[in-house]
């Protein structure tokens, strides 16, 4: 028969049993969508009451339902079965007699406040569980009893049970609200720090832990996703020693109030005689006896070795393996060491090895007493997407009812040399060696690579190096290799050699081993590609020269534009006497780029007694700025000294910049302001291009004047340009200038403008209108474009 086939205990096949979790898991869903359908079936039912009784629809019946569960204070599941109750129907699934143990599943009947019981309500309670537990058979239902009795009280959500095993570790005797795999991923904790169950054993006082992100950082929390039950508490079981605490786990954040700690001190008082166990019970047993004694040993041992107790079913087949116990030196794949292993499941913590010569080898030397000693194998594991690999040698042999697995790692040297070789790759490097005893010569993979050798042809003798030298190179590397064999220094030499592929910069670095008597008899170091690195090398200089070019040549021109500046526009330090006027010229270049812009003013008499002013902005910087500029100016101050109205002379230097459009140096554009100013009546005629209009300042008050007709110079041809004329007053500012002074980066120039003629007002009333032009320009730090200003001042009668 294929049965007998099976070794004695051999157990289930893994395979089996992974189906076995699986199913299991499915069953308790069912069992929960089975317990929710029957909830439903309860809710239904009293709505079908309420609606015969009060001539309601469904809808509104299950209103009425939820206002009479808020009005007595319970919930609305509580609130259906008292219906129920009141119309004579049968309660499925309530209990026959108050004392039945199933008592417990209908304890949300009593009456409980919302942030907890009453006094009253609370004696009910805990009276009835005292009954209740009474008739209970072990911790499963215990902990099922109170999960249901608290629901609504305390708010409890789920219940686990731990007790303490002589050897410190804790097993989960009973839970209720967990999921499965929770409850056997945490059916064993080993003992260690941080731990809230058996930290409330120890110190024999509850643990409440209350803030979720603070308890992570003390306490080892329980479950696969902790944020599920954001307040927990471990409240230990009365006994001498106490040796079973109790969870309380809910699902709503917060802080235990008193009157809900006192309530679940009071649940774990009554627990005490359904949980607590006798004297005689709580002596360590003979086989946790063996598992610390074996520890102990564990701990006086330098090798990798584990203790496996086998997990069986019912029908008593193995269906998996506990480590218990485990030395300092064990460490697995997943860099697990020592007692991080302890409680740690072979097939969870392995999955890979299920249905293996392994596997089968631990299940043989159970049954036989055999001891194993497999081949060599490769263990994979996968950690966040990454596999690991690991060969171990195994040997397992029994002892009493486990197993002591003991194993040689056998794959470091292999991770060595697969670093080894990743770091010559990464770095286009390579190792080589010369014995120059017997004539032999190594070379690692990346040498060939560096060198555009061939493998088949084998490394390179050095006698054959200078053949594929650069010529100019030799000297210098013949110089590095005497000092290398004969005075037996290290070198450190760059090289260029000939290739297929063209010519390659390499690197050597190497040392000679000698003999007892000093003399050299093998030579060993690496080979590097830096053929990249001297090409990175060679383009950034080649950028630095043409830098440095460029930077000449950007100095040779701010350099002559500046002289050019200079001499066609002269700033005057002090303010000049014209027709009557006195005027103030202030110009700042610009803070970045050439620092010669287009920016010009002219202030002159005329002939006939009256003066002209101009200020104007050519776009752009640099000599071509420059020119512009000084085309500009001298036609218009030649065009004005000969009579021309004003509005012809733009139109003329609007035609002269259309036409130089079409010459090679290219288009230019400019704005411009002109102003004819007599003095006969003070009267001002002023024409524009373009340009911002100037600003007066009378009386303490600013305003702009009214812009005539008039787009810049340059863009169209056929513009015609309007003239506008005012009368000035004694004591009046009128102000010329360019658009540095008032445009930012990023803010409307109206708000520029409104700034302007704020400052500017405000400077004349407090008296500092002699060097309102500068102040006004100083003002603008930093400012990205040159600015001209031009302060045309009336002087009050005398």
């Amino acid at each position: 028969m294929e049965d007998e086939a099976l070794p004695p205990g051999g157990g289930t096949a893994p395979e089996t049993l992974a189906l076995a979790k699986v199913v299991a898991r499915l069953r308790a869903e069912v069992e929960d969508l089975e317990a929710g359908a029957a909830m439903a079936a309860v809710l239904e039912r009293a709505k079908g009451v309420v609606m015969a009784q009060e001539g309601l629809p469904a809808d509104e019946a299950y209103e009425l339902l939820q206002r009479r569960a808020d009005g007595h204070r319970c919930t609305l599941t509580e609130e259906c079965w008292l219906t129920l109750a009141g119309a004579g129907r049968p309660r499925a699934g309530a209990p026959a007699e108050p004392g039945d143990a199933r008592e417990g599943m209908v304890f949300h009947t009593a009456r409980y406040a919302a942030g907890g019981a009453s006094d009253a309500g609370q004696r009910a309670l805990l009276a009835r569980l005292a009954r209740t537990l009474a008739t209970t058979s072990g911790p499963a239902e215990v902990a099922q009893l109170l999960r249901t009795a608290l629901g609504d009280p305390a708010r409890v959500d789920a219940v686990m049970i731990y007790t303490r095993a002589s050897a410190g570790s804790l097993e989960l005797a009973g839970h209720a609200g967990i999921d499965t795999a929770t409850a056997e991923q945490w059916s064993h904790i080993p003992p260690l720090a941080g731990v809230a169950p058996l930290e409330a054993l120890t110190e024999e006082r509850p643990v409440w832990l209350e803030n979720l992100g603070r308890a992570a950082d003390g306490y080892l929390l329980i479950g696969s996703r902790p944020e599920r039950w954001p307040s927990r508490a471990w409240i230990p079981v009365p006994g001498d020693p106490a040796t079973t605490a109790v969870g309380f786990f809910r699902g709503e954040p917060g802080p235990f109030d008193q009157r809900t700690r006192s309530l679940l001190r009071q649940v774990a008082r009554l627990c005490g005689g359904a949980l607590g166990a006798p004297p005689a019970a709580r002596a360590p047993a003979p086989a946790e006896e063996a598992v610390a004694a074996v520890q102990q040993i564990f701990d006086a041992l330098s090798e990798p070795a584990v203790l496996l107790t086998p997990l069986r079913s019912a029908d008593g087949s193995v269906e998996d393996f506990r480590i218990d116990a485990a030395t300092a030196e064990s460490v697995d794949v997943a860099g697990r060491r020592g007692r991080e292993l302890v409680g740690r499941k072979i097939l969870e913590t392995y999955p890979t090895v299920a249905g293996t010569p392994l596997w089968d080898g631990y299940l043989d030397t159970l049954a036989t007493g055999t001891v194993y000693e497999g081949l060599p194998f490769t263990y994979e594991e996968v950690a966040a997407g990454v596999p690991r690999h690991s060969v171990y040698s195994v040997r397992a042999s029994r002892l009493g009812e486990r197993l002591v697995i003991s194993w040689i790692r056998r794959d470091t040297s292999d991770q060595e040399d697969r670093r080894l070789a990743d770091l010559q790759r990464l770095g286009n490097l390579g190792w080589a060696s010369w014995n120059l005893t017997t004539d032999t010569v190594l070379w690692s993979d990346q040498v060939y690579t560096a060198f555009r050798r061939d493998p088949a042809l084998g490394p390179m003798p050095l006698e054959e190096l200078p053949a594929h030298v650069v010529p100019d190179d030799l000297p210098g590397l013949g110089r590095a290799v005497r000092l290398l064999l004969e005075d037996g220094q290290a070198i450190d030499q760059t090289f260029r050699i000939t290739t297929a592929e063209g010519v390659r910069h390499l690197r050597i670095v190497a040392e000679a081993g000698t003999d007892t008597d000093g003399t050299p008899v093998e030579v060993h170091g690496f080979v590097q590609d830096v053929t990249t690195l001297r090409d990175t090398e060679i383009a950034l200089r080649e950028s630095e020269r043409a830098n440095l070019v460029q930077r000449g040549m950007l100095r040779a021109e701010r350099s002559l534009a500046a002289r050019l500046q200079e001499t066609l526009l002269p700033i005057p330090e002090q303010s000049l006497e014209l027709a009557g006027l006195r005027v103030d010229v202030a110009y700042l270049p610009a803070d970045a780029g050439v620092n010669v812009g287009g920016d010009w003013y002219s202030a002159i008499p005329l002939p006939d007694g009256c003066a002209l002013f101009v200020i104007g902005d050519v776009a752009g910087h640099g000599l071509a700025a420059v020119g512009t500029m000084a085309q500009l100016r001298f036609t218009a101050k030649g065009m004005a000294v000969t009579g021309s109205a004003l509005p012809d002379v733009l139109g003329r230097l609007n035609a002269l910049l259309l036409h130089t459009a079409a010459e090679p140096s290219g288009a230019a554009t400019a704005t411009m302001v002109m102003a004819r100013y007599q003095p006969d009546g003070h009267r001002l005629s002023w024409v524009r291009a373009g340009h911002l209009p100037p600003l007066l300042v009378r009386h303490g008050e600013a305003s702009f004047l009214p812009q005539p007709q008039g787009s810049l110079l340059g863009a169209t041809a056929g513009v015609a340009y309007g003239q506008e004329d005012i009368g000035l007053l004694p004591g009046d500012h009128l102000l010329f200038y360019t658009d540095g002074l008032v445009e930012d980066p990023g803010v409307d120039i109206e708000e520029g403008l409104e700034s302007l003629a704020a400052t500017a007002a405000r400077l004349v009333r407090e008296g500092r209108a002699d060097t309102l032009a500068r102040t006004l320009a100083a003002g603008r730090k930093p400012h990205r474009d040159d600015i001209c200003v031009l302060d045309v001042h009336l002087p009050p009668q005398p």
